[in-house]
């Protein structure tokens, strides 16, 4: 069991909303007394909850030096390539794979690494950024740097580039999308227990660092809801996917 206390990541906004029901479904559905957690590129920050952490043997792969190091709460670390690295059959309970998956050029190669891993009955928690949102589109399409200064200069994120700390360079494989990682996994035996697409948490983040700048933005994004008629709603930019492995 881990003795180190992690940086508990708690968003704002229905980021946070949503997560917390992603907690609630974790405890009910993650067996009673120690477990195993696989975080697939994990660094220094949990999303999980402490009390979840203090009963799990958890295991970090990430491809960055750095993350492995920073990681203070990981009994076991692995500097590896999550597209790649094998976990021994089954004998997971809980992978999470936390805005991570959009980063991968190889998505079905993780996938299938991870339903490997986990036991039947287990669980497999993706959180990511949605692909078409607004906050997605822009992501995909702008340059690196731009992610750089938005997020040192707009969120106040100072360290923000440097080794180690994002943002990190997007691929958004085809399969980031909520509906086909469903359909990919259905084929190795899991089932959705939760699925929620929600406001990016940039948003909040934005109104209370740079409040101008989010009417701003709130006023555009308003703008473009209205004409898309409220079939999609362009803020909705991250989501949380928990699937469950069918028992044999």
């Amino acid at each position: 069991m881990s003795d180190a206390s992690p940086d508990i990541v708690c968003p704002p906004g229905e980021a946070g909303a949503s997560l917390a029901q992603v907690h609630a479904k974790l405890q009910a559905l993650l067996p009673a007394g120690d477990i195993t957690i696989y975080e697939a590129g994990g660094g220094a920050a949990s999303f999980l909850t402490p009390d979840l952490l203090r009963r799990a043997h958890i295991t970090v792969v990430d491809i960055d030096s750095t993350q492995i190091t920073n990681n203070r709460y990981a009994e076991t670390k692995i500097c590896g390539d999550i597209q790649a690295h094998r976990l021994p059959p089954e004998s997971i309970d809980l992978v999470t794979c936390y805005n991570v998956i959009e980063h991968l050029p190889d998505v079905p190669g993780a996938l299938d690494r991870f339903a490997e891993a986990v036991r039947p009955g287990g669980l497999l928690l993706i959180g990511a950024p949605h692909p078409f949102s607004l906050s997605g589109l822009v992501t995909k399409y702008s340059p690196h740097w731009f992610h750089v200064w938005f997020y040192r200069t707009i969120l106040g994120e100072k360290r923000a580039g440097t080794p180690g700390v994002g943002p990190f360079r997007v691929h958004y494989h085809p399969l980031v999308l909520p509906q086909r990682l469903e359909a990919y996994m259905a084929g190795h035996g899991f089932e959705t227990v939760y699925e929620r697409v929600y406001e990016s948490p940039r948003f909040p983040e934005m109104r209370t660092r740079r409040p101008v700048l989010g009417k701003v933005v709130d006023g555009i994004t308003d703008l473009m809801n209205l004409a898309l008629a409220h079939r999609a709603n362009v803020r909705d930019g991250d989501y949380h996917l928990l699937l469950r492995k069918r028992a044999a």
